[in-house]
């Protein structure tokens, strides 16, 4: 059976507009500072977004696949992007996992058609330069002022300020730090680089395998032949991969793999524009499936991050009430995450929603720490549930990761999914949850309770100054001006 939801392509409602509209600059063009300008556009504010590389660097980057959980997608499509993302995506109904060393198939799990229903999105499999893309023209489609190969060289929250490494000066009223990890307006918030500063735990590369190789090999041309749009998982000892169809352009596998850190003294940067050594990517691969190492054997040119596990971030907002981070920026997650993009679409609507309520500039303090307070203990969850979902996946070999294979084969056996009980029960039913919560709502509900009643006390306080003025001016036997 096919597990999906199909939607109607839906237009997108004009939402309530700022009664001021005030000038933001968005340092960053990815995900983060593209759905920022979108959130913030709809709600009547204008927007600068600036980003270091050029578009020609950028449709040169390998930046592989990217899955966009219900959670995320259901923010897009309520934005008017369903119709977009429709044409350059693939909606998956199933995940079959199988063991990272044999390449042992040891069970399937289906997407609860009731569960996705309820959540209000859908999961979709996607080019990330084709999701950057989807962004990038609604963005511009709204308004927003998008300036490629543009470098930062300082911020600052004191009349906010960019300065540029052109000596160009750019004003704003708010400065949004979208830069994601090693981010220039995180330094400038909390003085030091968060991720640079942490060590790593394991290795992951991001690249693609042309459908077109796998079709024409026997072992690989099965994973194009699935009754159904599948996901397939690897569980190894301190190893994992993920791989998935994607279309739109180019009609290609995504290849995820999370591998061991190198030995002491193999430094390894972060590399998202190529470059790489595919030999080396392979030496990585250790012993695994058959199937992964002729994929690996095919693949493109990957890009390669390190896996950190990084604590939370205590302050979002500068000491000025005039400076934010979001995204990666904000609340780093271990690469390859599935909430990764996630995040960073939920932390701009709530943002944009929030932003729709500025009629003062006297606002702007309040706003910034309230998108803080309502975002860092999801963010915190999120980041903690996808820790816990890498672990999972590469689990040591042991007692525990034993006990999980044959919970999933008995499962299996019983004709259930695997994820339908036991341990991985558990981590189902935490992603069930993570997919129901809904950022603009969350907003929302921050303006109802908290917002109007800041604003009514403030209108109160305005009031009884403005009567005792006219007491005061009347026992003086003068009156108040009009």
């Amino acid at each position: 059976m096919l597990y999906h939801i199909r939607y109607q392509a839906n237009l997108s409602i004009k939402p309530l507009q700022a009664e001021l509209s005030i000038k933001f600059i968005v340092v960053g063009g990815g995900i983060a500072g593209l759905a920022c300008a979108i959130a913030l556009r709809r709600v009547g504010h204008r927007v600068v977004v600036l980003e270091r590389y050029s578009d020609g660097d950028i449709s040169k980057m390998s930046h592989g696949g990217i899955r966009l959980p219900p959670n995320v997608s259901k923010v897009l499509f309520h934005w008017g992007l369903e119709r977009a993302l429709r044409k350059v995506s693939i909606t998956p109904s199933a995940m079959e996992v199988e063991i990272y060393e044999t390449g042992e198939f040891i069970g399937t799990h289906w997407w609860e058609e009731e569960v996705l229903r309820e959540t209000g999105g859908d999961f979709l499999f996607l080019h990330h330069v084709g999701l950057r893309q989807v962004l990038y023209d609604a963005a511009i489609a709204a308004g927003a002022e998008v300036r490629a190969g543009t470098s930062v060289a300082s911020v600052s929250g004191d009349s906010p300020h960019v300065k540029l490494t052109t000596g160009e000066t750019l004003l704003a009223d708010v400065i949004v730090g979208a830069d994601g990890r090693s981010s220039i307006v995180q330094r400038a918030i909390i003085g030091k680089d968060v991720f640079d500063a942490a060590p790593y735990q394991s290795l992951f590369y991001n690249t693609t395998v042309p459908g077109a190789l796998m079709r024409a090999d026997p072992q690989l041309a099965p994973f194009f032949q699935q009754p159904v749009e599948s996901m397939f998982v690897w569980l190894g000892n301190n190893r994992s991969a993920v791989a998935y169809h994607m279309q739109g352009g180019k009609d290609e596998f995504a290849l995820h793999l999370w591998v061991p850190a190198r030995q002491k003294g193999q430094a390894h940067d972060d590399c998202w524009g190529g470059g790489l050594d595919l030999k080396e990517m392979r030496r990585q691969l250790g012993e695994c499936d058959p199937r992964l190492l002729k994929m690996a054997k095919l693949a493109a040119t990957p890009a390669c991050v390190q896996v950190k596990m990084i604590a939370p971030i205590e302050d979002w907002v500068d000491k000025h009430g005039r400076m934010v981070m979001m995204g990666e920026a904000a609340h780093p997650l271990p690469a390859g995450s599935l909430q990764g993009g996630a995040m960073a679409v939920e932390d701009a609507a709530v943002f944009g929603r929030l932003f729709s309520h500025l009629r003062d500039k006297d606002q702007i303090s309040t706003f910034l720490h309230a998108f803080q307070d309502l975002r860092e203990d999801r963010c915190a969850s999120v980041v903690h549930a996808e820790q816990c979902n890498l672990y999972f996946q590469m689990m040591p070999a042991g007692p525990q990761q034993e006990q999980r294979d044959q919970d999933m084969r008995a499962k299996t056996a019983q004709g259930e999914s695997v994820f339908g009980g036991g341990e991985a029960s558990e981590q189902w039913e935490q992603l069930k949850d993570l997919w129901g919560y809904d950022a603009e709502d969350e907003a929302d509900d921050w303006w109802v309770k908290w917002g109007l009643l800041r604003e009514r006390a403030k209108q109160r306080s305005l009031d009884m100054e403005a009567e005792m003025k006219a007491t005061r001016l009347g026992s003086l036997g003068m009156r108040a001006p009009s």
